[in-house]
């Protein structure tokens, strides 16, 4: 009895650790691609295999978008709207030249990057005459790292098969014939990719030729991936209305254009706004579709709505979505948009004559940076003048350089990377703490090693309170320089 429960005891152990690998993604990944296009070279052969004619088709024009963990996008439109390549295009399995960039994180696409991603085509690529479990553990001592023991590897296909509801059916033969069901075999090519657990996932139409019910269960699924930080894409021809809800995103395809990228709750209020409602309570899916299609309540032909939607899109969408795909690039570097918030908007600013107007917007707006982008009111010289102070900062902040050169030490009066840096090393150390070291006695003073004795561990209150006066004091930079154009001008 004594050795069951020790056996018990020891699976409990085991199973956690298993199962919070799937609970989470290793690691989140943000997609996100602006001006996406992908032409291809046609030819005609003439007389005798003679190639007479050589043209160029465009079969993505320009997408541009972005998908956050945690969020799941679904590419809607009609047959040859170029979903599928654009679906291959952002998992980096299409070949030839293409245009625009695609960043995952920041970063172009590379090896380590593909081993976080998963695709799963329309096709499902199995083993008709292996079983669900011999199919998934075969996959599992295929794609797992060397660092997994055998052990681990069918621990790991047998928890994909619980988590997928496949229990019931692991042992039955895939075989297409009388073997496993459409949504049984999906939920089999999905399993094949959540083995390695992937922070990116792409399928393309993972419901095709699934019944209503099942396309559900499809779906939930992967809407429960993506709400454990997983990036979900995919492409998906006509969900059903309780499916379209799912989603956390839309784009909308016509012909490799753009008709809308954004939220899906925001859609339905986008096309209403630029004229287009349904004439009768419908599926927005469908809706969408119709649109994409270039069928319309309005008394339009097909070619004028989709010239209308393309229009549209490009003066209302196109330009706020590539700059936030742009201000994300970089995470660390979000407060530099804010440097050019006033240069960007002080020409409607200024026009106004009462300028309390002015000031609301001002107050509304409080960092740091704002001062620079204030005094300098042109935004190649805002960036520019930005990052030579920036740079002076961090240098004379003593984190970066130690002796820094007396005509530039007194910078560090006015900059927050020393304040900031002192009250972080005061936050981690004391005056008389030590480390090991090899002087004599073997422990060194934390304070004299050479990154800390700049800046000293002392005047711990002198920091705080000198960032508080730099709170006040930049804005009211800011302010004032604001104020002295906006006299100007009047």
């Amino acid at each position: 009895m004594e050795e069951e429960m020790a056996d018990i005891e020891a699976q409990n152990e085991k199973q956690p650790e298993v199962a919070a690998i799937f609970k989470k993604a290793n690691r989140a990944i943000a997609l996100k691609f602006e001006e996406v296009v992908y032409k291809v070279k046609i030819t005609t052969a003439g007389f005798c295999g003679k190639i007479t004619k050589t043209e160029e088709k465009i079969i993505l024009k320009g997408v541009t978008g972005k998908v956050l963990p945690g969020e799941m996008l679904a590419m809607l439109g009609p047959s040859g709207s170029s979903k599928t390549t654009l679906l291959t295009a952002l998992g980096g399995k299409l070949g030839g030249p293409l245009d625009g960039n695609i960043t995952y994180n920041g970063k172009t696409f590379s090896n380590s990057m593909k081993r976080n991603m998963g695709f799963v085509t329309q096709d499902d690529v199995l083993y008709p005459h292996l079983t669900v479990a011999e199919t998934l553990v075969f996959t599992a001592l295929l794609r797992l790292e060397n660092t997994f023991t055998e052990e681990q590897k069918i621990m790991h296909a047998e928890y994909v098969i619980t988590q997928l509801g496949l229990t019931k059916c692991k042992n039955s033969i895939i075989a297409f014939l009388r073997g496993l069901s459409g949504g049984e075999r999906k939920r089999v090519s999905i399993g094949q990719e959540m083995l390695i657990n992937p922070s990116l996932l792409f399928l393309d139409e993972p419901t095709s030729g699934l019944d209503s019910t099942t396309a559900q269960r499809i779906v939930s699924t992967l809407w429960e991936l993506a709400k454990g930080g997983r990036t979900i894409v995919m492409t998906i021809h006509q969900p059903s209305s309780r499916l379209f809800y799912m989603f956390d995103k839309v784009l909308l395809l016509s012909e490799g254009n753009s008709l809308y990228f954004g939220e899906r709750s925001q859609v339905m209020d986008y096309f209403s706004s630029i004229g287009y409602s349904p004439a009768v309570p419908m599926n927005p899916a469908d809706f969408l579709l119709d649109l994409a299609n270039g069928v319309s309540s309005n008394t339009e032909v097909p070619g004028t709505v989709k010239h209308n939607l393309v229009s549209a899109y490009k003066n209302n969408l196109a330009n706020k979505l590539k700059s936030e795909v742009q201000e994300f690039d970089d995470p660390f570097l979000f407060f530099y948009s804010d440097l050019l918030l006033f240069p960007a908007s002080h020409s409607s600013a200024v026009s106004k004559d009462d300028f309390h107007a002015e000031a609301s917007g001002f107050f509304s707006r409080f960092l740091v940076w704002l001062a620079i982008g204030a005094l300098v009111l042109n935004q190649r010289s805002a960036a520019i003048t930005g990052s030579v102070i920036m740079l002076s900062f961090l240098l004379a902040g003593g984190y970066y350089v130690t002796r820094v050169p007396a005509f530039i030490s007194w910078v560090k009066y006015i900059s927050i990377s020393q304040y900031t840096y002192k009250l972080l090393l005061g936050s981690q150390y004391k005056p008389g703490d030590t480390y090991a070291c090899s002087g004599a006695g073997g422990v060194c003073l934390v304070g004299d090693y050479p990154a800390i004795k700049q800046v000293g561990l002392d005047g711990q209150v002198l920091g705080a309170v000198a960032l508080g006066f730099m709170l006040v004091g930049y804005r009211l930079i800011a302010y004032l320089a604001l104020m002295r154009i906006g006299v100007a001008k009047k």
